[in-house]
């Protein structure tokens, strides 16, 4: 698909390295850091933050 096979990758320990760091980075460089998330709120994250309703509690 996208890159080299898998097959030709793993064939050397330092290709599967660099590849995995390749990886790791990519990761690193698209998951938002826990802080830029609480600056910026949605409207998931406001309905989050709502207080938990066990739906086992007894409705009063």
């Amino acid at each position: 698909m996208f890159g080299p096979k898998i097959t030709t990758v793993f064939q050397s320990r330092w290709k599967a390295v660099f590849w995995s760091l390749g990886i790791l980075a990519t990761a690193y460089c698209t998951v938002p850091m826990a802080d830029e998330a609480r600056q910026h709120p949605t409207e998931k994250s406001a309905k989050a933050a709502a207080p938990h309703k066990s739906p086992w509690a007894k409705d009063n």
